[in-house]
């Protein structure tokens, strides 16, 4: 929308510690990004502030230095870990003759080479547009259309009205056609609701693992691969739990530090799979050293998207790069699994995970032994036809002890449809 050098594969790196601001981003993490997005970082830069400098974000003595490395390394483009105002990209640009970006580009950049659907190409090109339409500054003013005279009259408005009009345009568009794929999502979700289908969501910080788990579990076959931001595009995969039945998986984009809130905003069409879940699975790098910096990060998104009431059983990935760490189940007081140690790649520890979904997701399920007279031949009906007998057993008296299992809300409707007050219905006290 303005004058701007090209970017090339070439980047130097800048990152500034600034002592009057909290929660600094990580110089390591930034690297990766960078990588992930198939940038060569050649060079890194590194400074301190008390504040950052309203005109070049830097002091004019470390924009020198940047200067240098740019031209020593022959880089094509500056990266800087930290959120640019739209004045300061243009003014470093400037200065340094070469393509700016910051943090926020970086991830918009690698989220338009991951998307692959439909929905995730709307999502990328969103966010894209909201965070252009703040850069649309002084552009194009070689075309400007407000001239007067016969011939040169224009439409009333200058090239940057009109790039800031069809900008507008075209994000009401894509809001309009992303409504339209999120009423698409609920009405699946509501007749998986109907069906009482329950919904296990994979969440987590990026480069934890949850794809590779995810095709652990489901045996599917979801791109996966070291990089931040490998998965974009919410994947939903149908399995079967012992005593539960089918239940659906969803693997969802990973969450980072700092993520802007925009680009929040724009995935939720994809994180709303992870507020209606019936079970988070929080999958954690073990063996990342700010692993409990990230546990916060995504805790503060799920509260952000009001998935923070959702249960929740914290899965710690990659034990196979702990020494001699043997894959284990963690409980809280009331015996309830809250806490697995894997390994996606090895498979370590994956049966006691699986044990542990299923104890979680039915938590909600009944286990019984009911004393079923000759009166009660509808309930026993009922109960079969559901599938829920696990066994019977016929005493002298003539009544049958009838083990049944299943979800209480099954179990509530059974009792409707026979017509039996759930007070009433006799337990059979040899097996409580």
């Amino acid at each position: 929308m303005f004058e701007r050098p090209d970017v090339g594969e070439r980047a130097v790196l800048v990152h500034i510690d600034f002592t009057a601001h909290d929660g600094t981003e990580d110089p390591g993490e930034f690297r990766e990004l960078v990588t992930s997005a198939g940038v060569e970082p050649v060079c890194t830069v590194t400074g301190s502030r008390k504040q950052p400098s309203p005109r070049f974000f830097v002091g004019e003595g470390k924009l020198e230095e940047i200067r240098d490395a740019v031209a020593a390394n022959d880089a094509d483009v500056v990266l800087f870990n930290h959120a640019l105002s739209p004045r300061q990209e243009r003014n470093i640009e400037h200065e340094l003759k070469c393509r700016v970006l910051d943090r926020t580009g970086v991830i918009l950049d690698i989220f338009a080479q991951r998307a692959r659907t439909h929905e995730g190409k709307l999502q990328v090109e969103l966010a894209q547009l909201e965070h252009m339409s703040t850069r649309l500054v002084r552009g194009w003013t070689h075309l400007e259309r407000q001239k007067g005279g016969i011939g040169l009259r224009g439409p009333g408005e200058t090239q940057l009205e009109t790039d800031r009009r069809l900008l507008r345009e075209r994000i009401k568009s894509i809001h309009k056609r992303l409504e339209k794929v999120r009423r698409q999502r609920n009405q699946g979700r509501r007749a998986r609701q109907r069906a009482d289908i329950p919904t296990v969501s994979l969440v987590g910080y990026t480069n934890a693992g949850k794809s590779t788990l995810f095709n652990r579990i489901t045996t599917s076959s979801v791109y996966a691969a070291d990089h931040l931001f490998a998965t974009l595009d919410p994947t939903l995969r149908r399995l079967e739990l012992p005593d539960i039945g089918p239940v659906v998986m969803a693997d969802t984009v990973g969450f980072i530090r700092h993520l802007p809130h925009k680009l929040v905003e724009a995935f939720r069409a994809t994180l709303e799979e992870t507020t209606q879940a019936t079970l988070l699975l929080h999958i954690i790098d073990s063996h990342d050293p700010r692993r409990d910096e990230n546990i916060e990060q995504v805790e503060e998104v799920l509260a952000e998207i009001g998935a923070d009431e959702i249960p929740m059983l914290q899965v710690f990935n990659k034990i196979d790069l702990l020494e001699n760490f043997t894959p284990r189940v963690e409980r809280n007081e009331d015996g309830m699994p809250v806490r697995a140690w894997v390994s996606a790649v090895t498979g370590e520890g994956l049966d006691g995970l699986f044990d542990a979904i299923v104890e979680r997701v039915a938590e909600d399920v009944v286990h019984h032994f009911v004393l079923l007279g000759p009166a009660d031949g509808k309930l026993r009906a009922l109960l079969h036809e559901a599938g829920s007998v696990l066994s019977e057993e016929y005493r002298d008296s003539g009544d049958t002890v009838v083990e049944v299992r299943l979800q209480n809300r099954d179990w509530q409707q059974l009792l409707s449809r026979a017509g039996v007050n759930e007070n009433s219905v006799r337990l059979d006290a040899g097996h409580a």
